[in-house]
């Protein structure tokens, strides 16, 4: 019988990063796919990052991941969001050459000595004596393993909705796996049916360009990892174009024709991607909606509509498109579809993304019921990581949602659930100003190294950025400015009435529209910093005060993690839990007080019944041992 410590089936974003960790991690590992030309393959929007997004990938960059370098090697224009609010919510975005994104990651896949990528099915997980041992193809091969990750997308029963036209497929004319799902539910786990869509595919020389605006990217690019050195340059423009009453007349003539009004879909959507259809709905009072065009590639005619997302008919289709400024003459290439799967209820997984009644599996992506490539590339590398570890018989790595966005996405997934395809934002993370995309290096890197996934490289270049800027912001609270007729010049200058009296140099970053390379002229001792110290930098000496009050915060929230709570009780002999709180803390046994407390349906009277009982229980242990706990 063929041997690996770990299969992980799957190829898409979860799957090349939980299968790149666990090789790089020592790990002799197969990754299964059900074709090789859907590796990385971006079916929806070829780009990555985005609001909230972006931190996931350069988390995953940190880590020691592949998503930040591959993008950088491929993509096509790059732009940083929120740039007009404060640095928590700022987010790299950038397009991708679709092809060259896939062929990139390929390439890394192939590099590692380690991993074996092939074209199969699994059919069957298989257990001993209640443990991972290996997988059955549908080809009949039994493959033994000590650990299985499960990333399968939206493969598992997946159906392709057109109007009245529907039939098993996957994304983009791919097959389904018709076997995955039953498997999973033989080993126990609950299933649900979600839904996700793409818009439309119009050929490039049947857009008129001049009907609408044109969306530059940024100049100089940012990069996504942090090993990137060299300068990006962008090679595409993308733009903007609106729907308008007449496309919303026709979406509402036809609504009766939308599968999911007529009742044909049945899975639940992306609340926060809504289609076409749904948007005129639900938005009645909007008179029009921005939509994107975006190039899928340098090679290909091929754009996407970003925004017009639907599973209408044909007919509707054709008709729609031809109502947007830009779009009267295109030439539609791929057909809009929705595409309804099978997804677990992640509440079965622990927050190393394991499941919690069968040792060795681990599931990661879509599959855990999440939306988008960055939030699967986020949980690939974490159960990656896990399942190597587990291998290895070494306790799991457990990132809390104060250490980084995808601690707080695995815990949201594991302790609150989900009941629609769940989408990373900057909303969802209590410390976001802690938690930014660019000091993700800072807070991950030393991990990564530890974990044997981030190279002595990456830790260099982090201890280095850390120590040149704890020295400037050392060096700007010692520098003190005295009031002199050039110094009261320059605070004009820079819109600021003179100081009464000398001035510190870090009180002066503190004020809006002050940078360090404006101290240039008023510092003798100023000299250039590289770009990611000088921001680091300036963000902490300006939000000083907001961090060091999230960071008391924080010292809070890990006080009630710190409280661990016995694994396997029986909750339901705790007297005084309510019937509810009883239940589920005995399925889902909490880790802590702390995510005991995240758990829906567990109250705050409940939480006042636990800590009672858990300080009598750590009582009694002390009294049988005689020493304290």
């Amino acid at each position: 019988m063929e041997s690996f410590d770990i299969v992980v089936v799957g190829a898409g974003h979860a799957g090349c990063e939980a299968a790149l960790s666990c090789a790089r991690m020592g790990l002799s590992t197969l990754l299964l796919t059900l074709s090789l030309d859907a590796v990385a393959l971006m079916p929806c929007n070829p780009s990555i990052g985005g609001t909230g997004k972006g931190h996931i990938v350069r988390e995953v960059d940190a880590l020691g991941g592949e998503m930040g370098r591959a993008i950088d090697d491929t993509m096509l224009q790059s732009r940083m969001l929120n740039t007009g609010k404060g640095p928590a919510v700022h987010s790299l975005r950038a397009q991708a050459d679709k092809r060259a994104y896939q062929e990139r990651m390929k390439a890394a896949l192939f590099a590692e000595d380690n991993l074996v990528l092939r074209q199969g099915e699994c059919g069957e997980i298989l257990t001993r004596d209640g443990c991972i041992s290996g997988i059955r193809t549908t080809t009949g091969q039994e493959i033994a393993a000590r650990a299985v990750v499960v990333c399968s997308g939206v493969y598992m029963d997946s159906r392709i909705i057109i109007g009245e036209a529907s039939w098993q497929g996957g994304p983009q004319g791919l097959v389904s796996s018709q076997h995955l799902a039953g498997a999973l539910s033989r080993l126990g786990l609950s299933l649900r049916r979600f839904k996700t869509g793409t818009p439309p595919r119009v050929q490039s020389s049947t857009i008129d360009f001049d009907e609408m605006e044109p969306q530059a990217g940024d100049d100089p690019v940012v990069p996504f990892s942090f090993l990137t050195d060299r300068p990006l340059e962008n090679k595409a423009q993308c733009y903007l174009t609106y729907t308008n009453g007449e496309t919303h007349r026709i979406l509402r003539e036809n609504i009766h024709r939308a599968p999911m009004y007529s009742g044909k879909i049945h899975g639940t959507g992306a609340r926060y991607c809504p289609s076409i259809e749904d948007k005129i709905m639900r938005f009645a009072d909007k008179d029009r909606h921005q939509l994107f065009l975006e190039p899928e590639g340098m090679h290909t005619c091929e754009w996407y509509i970003q925004g017009l997302s639907t599973s209408m008919p044909e007919d509707v289709q054709l008709a729609v498109v031809h109502t947007i400024p830009g779009l009267r003459n295109a030439r539609i290439l791929r057909l809009a579809y929705a595409i309804e799967y099978e997804c677990i209820d992640p509440l079965q997984l622990s927050a190393s993304l394991g499941c919690r009644r069968i040792p060795g599996l681990y599931l990661a992506g879509q599959v855990n019921g999440t939306s988008g490539y960055e939030e699967a590339a986020g949980q690939g590398i974490l159960a990656g990581i896990n399942a190597a570890r587990y291998v290895r018989g070494e306790a799991p790595v457990i990132l809390g949602r104060e250490n980084a966005y995808i601690g707080v996405l695995a815990d949201d997934l594991t302790t609150k659930g989900t009941n629609e395809p769940y989408r990373m934002m900057t909303s969802r993370c209590e410390y976001r100003l802690l938690l930014r995309q660019d000091n993700a290096d800072l807070r991950l890197t030393q991990l990564g190294y530890s974990v044997g996934l981030a190279s002595s490289e990456r830790l260099e270049r982090m201890q280095e950025k850390r120590d040149r800027t704890q020295e400037a912001i050392r060096r700007l609270h010692k520098v003190w400015l005295p009031k002199t007729p050039a110094m009261d010049e320059w605070m004009e200058q820079h819109g600021q009435d003179p100081a009464s009296g000398s001035v510190c140099a870090s009180d002066l970053l503190r004020r809006p529209g002050i940078g360090y390379d404006d101290l240039a002229s008023v510092d003798p001792a100023w000299s250039p910093l590289p770009p990611a110290v000088r921001e680091q930098t300036e963000i902490a000496l300006r939000y000083e005060g907001y961090i060091e009050k999230e960071q008391r915060q924080v010292e809070a929230f890990r006080r009630e993690e710190s409280r661990l709570l016995p694994q396997g009780t029986d909750y339901m002999k705790v007297e005084g839990l309510r019937i509810e709180a009883r239940q589920k803390l005995s399925v889902q046994q909490p880790r802590s007080v702390g995510e005991a407390s995240r758990i829906s349906g567990v109250s705050p009277g409940d939480i006042a019944v636990l800590l009672v009982w858990l300080a009598k229980t750590e009582a009694e242990n002390r009294g049988k041992t005689g020493k304290p706990q």
